[in-house]
């Protein structure tokens, strides 16, 4: 068995903005297994200022699991706890490996192209023209649940184009998700979020920086929006001290992106104590290839899901991988006339 790894830089087809600034670029890892001819593949998506295994070790960590498994130590998953991007990938490309065809890792109806994914359509953040512009252009496309990255502009802009779009379109036709990915201030956010109430805001993710526990408890007992987490659970390994989060800061839905929280295995611990706790959730991409976005796509639809998944990223890429991931009418589907075209 040989292992090894390659960096890949995916470049945005326009500039992506969030409230940690102007995205061009992002690089990512493909670790790909080689095995009595048959080939593995996985994608470690760290994701820098925001993966906790946003490290300067990162690639000697890689080389290391590379290594390792090219000396058939497969127990290298278990300790990895503070890399969980390399979780992910080590979990894809095992798969993989094992597949008839290296990209179907989780067969279903999905991967079939019988049954297909509803998803969000992502604005991102710009001037007011632009944010119109994309939130015109995904109704037209057919998305009837939006999500908006807020935090960068000044908050009075912000509300002028929630006031444009629900000038136009109603809650009955369209969902409005909200990202601050931590913009507001604990001293702030209340009253912010309550001026937000009034556009009928299906939820916010993260409205305050993580590690605010005091602050962010009492956001999701008295905010008006339903809070999302999603950068809270961002360095949170220990499954006493997940258990602890939700009980103190009682959230209404949790953000689970698997680059992020340990894969599958990951995500899934957070699920069932979801379950336990009638909290909401559903699943994310951060940025992945459509290599990794396929895993999780093919995962995610195994859940069961009902919410709309936040599973739209792929076709933000001008050099991302040709693959059978199409979007239409607001759902992500999996089109065999398209055939996957990986060359690494």
């Amino acid at each position: 068995m040989i292992a090894r790894f390659i960096k890949y830089t995916l470049q945005f087809k326009l500039p992506a903005g969030t409230s940690r600034g102007i995205l061009q670029t992002k690089d990512t890892y493909f670790l790909i297994i080689e095995n009595k001819g048959k080939t593995g593949i996985g994608e470690c998506a760290m994701f820098k200022g925001l993966s906790i295994d946003d490290r300067p070790d990162y690639e000697e960590k890689l080389q290391w699991v590379c290594d390792s498994l090219s000396n058939n130590d497969f127990m290298v998953l278990h300790k990895l706890t503070e890399f969980p991007s390399i979780q992910f990938g080590i979990e894809q490309a095992i798969i993989s490996l094992g597949s008839s065809n290296k990209f179907d890792l989780y067969p279903s109806e999905f991967t079939r192209g019988k049954s297909s994914i509803l998803i969000n359509g992502l604005i991102w953040m710009g001037d007011e023209d632009f944010m119109l512009k994309q939130v015109e252009e995904k109704i037209a496309k057919g998305f009837k649940t939006i999500k908006l990255k807020i935090g960068a502009l000044d908050f009075e802009k912000e509300i002028k184009i929630l006031q444009s779009i629900r000038d136009k379109y109603t809650s009955e036709k369209i969902e409005i998700r909200l990202d601050a990915n931590g913009a507001f201030t604990a001293d702030n956010a209340l009253d912010k979020l309550k001026q937000l109430a009034k556009f009928q805001i299906h939820s916010i993710e993260q409205p305050i920086k993580p590690k605010q526990w005091e602050a962010m408890a009492l956001l999701c007992e008295k905010s008006p929006i339903p809070i999302a987490l999603d950068e809270e659970l961002i360095g949170v390994f220990n499954y006493q001290d997940k258990i602890k989060l939700l009980e103190i800061l009682k959230p209404q839905f949790l953000i689970l992106k698997p680059s992020l929280l340990g894969g599958v295995s990951g995500c899934n611990q957070w699920i069932q104590l979801c379950a336990n706790q009638q909290i909401g959730w559903w699943i994310t991409s951060a940025l992945e290839s459509n290599i990794g976005l396929n895993a999780i796509a093919q995962y995610t639809f195994n859940l069961g899901i009902s919410l709309p998944q936040g599973l739209g990223t792929g076709g933000l890429f001008i050099n991302n991988f040709e693959s059978p991931l199409t979007v239409e009418n607001g759902y992500l589907k999996y089109d065999y006339s398209i055939s996957w075209n990986v060359n690494l």
